[in-house]
């Protein structure tokens, strides 16, 4: 509550020699360098066993155009631990007209349309019902060709609708958010920590020294900011 980090904690500790165990022992290769489309790719070709990503993935792995495990995959929720109720991811992508636009009515009318129940008809008439973006309108979910072809719909819907990025943590916290913390130095403390994690990966540094460096670059971030005084 008084705005200072606890990277160097017991918890992290545990939790990145875990991650950092299991990524040496049964994880890819160059992991540190996969972003979404390797691991898709990965994935798709039958190459990982789990991956923990984005409910947006779902319709990808059971498009059989660009995935060969769409009879061999499940999903479950991440796992949250032995605290119940704590805040749980919620991300989206978004579209918007920039202030400087000089094509304030077009762009809206192609957002319109973008986002509109004849556009997601379009490409389900194109390319399958599988294929339709997601999380985007709920008549999608409703619609029974829809559920049909993606047989996942009922748990990604669930999945969206039960996000509380706002819960309540084991501790208290001066800010809202789970995994993405609302203040504006946030993004560039994530790449900062993330960096420094994956370190650990390709041998450049330990898990302790990475914390150790991690927790005094993010207090150093903090303080520059003004937080806590």
């Amino acid at each position: 509550m008084a705005w200072k980090p606890r990277i160097d904690s017991p918890e992290w500790h545990k939790a990145i020699t875990f991650y950092d165990d299991i990524l040496k022992s049964d994880g890819p290769p160059g992991q540190t360098s996969n972003g979404f489309n390797e691991n898709l790719a990965l994935f798709a070709s039958g190459h990982c066993g789990m991956w923990i990503d984005a409910t947006v993935a779902a319709g990808l792995l059971f498009d059989k155009k660009q995935s060969q495990v769409t009879d061999k995959v499940g999903f479950a929720p991440m796992p949250v631990g032995d605290f119940a109720g704590g805040p749980t991811w919620l991300w989206s992508w978004n579209v918007s007209v920039p202030a400087s636009s000089k094509q304030k009515d077009a762009a809206k009318t192609f957002v319109a349309w973008a986002t509109s129940k004849p556009y997601i008809a379009l490409v389900a008439k194109e390319n399958g019902w599988i294929a339709v973006p997601p999380g985007t309108r709920q008549s999608t979910y409703d619609n029974p060709e829809y559920k049909q072809a993606a047989p996942f719909a009922g748990f990604v819907l669930k999945a969206i609708d039960d996000a509380n990025p706002n819960g309540s943590t084991r501790e208290p916290r001066p800010y809202h958010g789970g995994q993405f913390v609302d203040i504006p130095e946030f993004q560039g403390i994530g790449t900062q920590v993330g960096q420094t994690i994956a370190g650990t990966l390709t041998g450049q540094t330990t898990v302790d020294q990475a914390l150790r460096a991690a927790q005094s670059a993010t207090e150093r971030t903090v303080r520059q900011a003004g937080y806590g005084r």
